[in-house]
């Protein structure tokens, strides 16, 4: 089954009006990553969507799996998205295991499932965001255990960020995805503040504490954007920036995501994706990091399925600059280096 032009287009347009972080992002990945990364976000979007504005939302998470039992199946697809996720599951051997878990934290909103821990709200955002960044990755022919760790670090990062920006909105529906026990630490009682939801300093002190964890989160996906192929990292870099604008806007604000939604401006979009092209991120980490034990089983369902499809085979402009840009800095390392060898010389010499 191949991916139709027109499908595809439905599904750029999609998420050119419910997922603009994206859109802009996905606009400096290679052609042989954008078209089916954007098939499947335009699944996930318009998945989220049907779950969110369905009256009954059991049925709805019921509706949606069976559209993705269809798409696995090779049944009837009506849906321009479904036929695009048909297409990209079939030529990059997408294990179901994968969107199956975005369905699965669908099905935890439809419970109204409360989070007590970082830890329990980690295993929301595997779900519903860290499933996608893996999926990404196989995209991308990323099949190493620390690849594909990073890149569930990243989906988690971003959702942490989405949560800390919804914290009023997700009141106002009677949702509450910060940490309970963080809540109750600082003072406050969760179901107290659901039913009366308003910013205080002790509910800014909880959102400062997830942003703080997403921003280490952010550090921890760097050093898996660096080992990407070189043309995918300026469009998962530009991602992984304005993502993480959004905590940085929050905090901008006094940390009140209560009485307003923080927004990042067009003009500072822009500029993030300029500096996703100009901005390295080295590897850094001698010994790559495990899994967080929340997104453990997506790393693990990624490795078991079948072997990558190298689909990044040309370099095109992105990747001869990605690869100058790196030629530079790898200079400049070695510079920086050599210059402090010999200033411990002259220490020592002293």
């Amino acid at each position: 089954m191949q991916l139709v032009a027109a499908d595809l287009a439905a599904c750029r347009a999609s998420l050119r009006e419910g997922s603009y972080t994206f859109f802009a992002a996905s606009l400096i990945l290679p052609a042989a990553v954008r078209e089916p990364a954007s098939a499947l976000y335009a699944f996930c979007r318009l998945a989220d969507d049907e779950v969110d504005e369905g009256q009954d939302k059991h049925t709805a998470v019921a509706r949606v799996r069976a559209r993705l039992d269809a798409a696995y199946s090779g049944g009837t697809l009506s849906v321009a998205a479904d036929r695009a996720l048909a297409a990209v599951v079939a030529q990059f051997r997408i294990p179901r295991a994968l969107p199956e878990a975005l369905i699965e934290g669908f099905e935890w909103d439809a419970q109204a499932r409360q989070y007590e821990t970082l830890d329990e709200v980690c295993d929301y955002a595997a779900r519903v965001a860290g499933a996608v960044g893996a999926m990404m990755a196989i995209l991308m022919g990323v099949r190493s255990p620390e690849g594909l760790a990073r890149a569930c670090d990243l989906g988690v990062a971003m959702q942490l960020s989405n949560i800390a920006r919804d914290v009023g909105e997700d009141a106002r529906m009677g949702r509450l995805y910060l940490p309970r026990q963080w809540m109750v630490e600082a003072g406050l009682d969760p179901d107290a503040w659901l039913a009366q939801p308003a910013f205080s300093p002790a509910l800014g002190h909880v959102v400062k504490r997830l942003l703080d964890a997403a921003d280490a989160l952010y550090q921890r996906a760097g050093d898996g954007v660096a080992r990407l192929p070189l043309g995918c990292r300026p469009g998962i870099n530009a991602a992984r920036f304005m993502y993480a604008a959004i905590g940085h806007e929050v905090a901008r604000r006094g940390l009140d995501s209560v009485s307003a939604r923080a927004r990042v401006s067009g003009s500072r979009k822009a500029w993030l994706l300029l500096r996703s092209l100009v901005q390295l991120t080295p590897a850094t980490a001698a010994q790559p990091l495990p899994p967080l034990a929340a997104t453990r089983f997506l790393v693990d369902a990624a490795l078991a399925s079948s072997p990558r499809v190298d689909v990044v085979a040309r370099r095109g402009i992105v990747e001869r600059l990605v690869w100058t840009a790196e030629l530079f800095a790898r200079q400049e390392q070695r510079q920086q280096q050599a210059a402090a060898v010999n200033m411990r010389r002259s220490d020592l010499a002293a």
